[in-house]
């Protein structure tokens, strides 16, 4: 199903089992299909439990399947050859993605990887492109998909030229909270400090920092094991400093 984690350890592809009844009814683009379309993609989809560091895509190796979290948290990122890095997205549960990728078939260009242990789920590329070819609702929602991500991409753009930490922080926060690209969040992100430090790109200090600015700001609230939204139309903002 992947291949491997950077470490050379067993690989995610030797995990990989059919999908609980659970974790099917956590797969949110099953509900835009029709009873018949519904049956072909339960039994096509696999998942597979990644554990921390395991690479779900590598840059340059053909996409096989379209991917989902169904529970953890995992990262897109572009790792260059020089030890630089720059994340594009922290995936928490809810959220499939590669669509462009796996529209194209073409080699990725990018890696995603388990930031924690998760749970992975994989579509076969070409029961994607069966659905692709069959299925109005189905595109309905890669298209939607497409298009949030298209703005998230923008939103993060502009966030890495924020000069304000406490702002970054904020509209990185947004985006993980995201209803479309990641419905399986809810209202509580469960996220540790230094795993939203290593996504945004900030010292874990200085996300303690901003967290408590916006949680007396009244925009999140720190609870045991995560961060609560109260205020996303503040976070997109960049908190209420990022409003004035």
């Amino acid at each position: 199903m992947s291949h491997g984690n950077s470490s050379g350890t067993s690989s995610l592809r030797e995990r990989v089992r059919p999908a609980t009844a659970e974790e099917l009814q956590n797969i949110p683009w099953l509900h835009t299909l029709t009873p018949a379309e519904r049956r072909r993609a339960e039994a096509a989809v696999v998942v597979g439990d990644a554990e921390s560091g395991d690479l779900v895509c590598r840059i340059g190796r053909s996409p096989t399947f379209w991917f989902g979290v169904v529970e953890g948290l995992l990262k897109m990122s572009n790792d260059n050859a020089d030890g630089t890095s720059m994340t594009y997205s922290g995936l928490p549960p809810g959220g499939w993605f590669g669509e462009g990728t796996a529209l194209k078939r073409e080699p990725y260009r990018y890696n995603i990887q388990a930031l924690r242990r998760s749970v992975v789920a994989g579509l076969p590329v070409d029961d994607f492109h069966w659905l692709l070819d069959h299925s109005i609702g189905f595109n309905r929602f890669v298209m939607n998909q497409l298009n949030e991500r298209l703005g998230q991409f923008i939103a993060a753009r502009e966030a890495d030229r924020l000069n304000d930490p406490d702002a970054r922080v904020a509209r990185n926060l947004a985006a993980l909270f995201n209803p479309v690209l990641f419905p399986g969040v809810g209202e509580l992100l469960r996220i540790t400090q230094q795993e939203l430090a290593y996504l945004i790109g900030l010292s874990r200090q200085r996300v303690n920092e901003a967290l408590r600015t916006l949680q007396a700001e009244g925009a999140i609230r720190v609870e045991y094991g995560g961060l609560r939204v109260l205020d996303l139309a503040a976070l997109r903002a960049g908190g209420v400093a990022g409003r004035e």
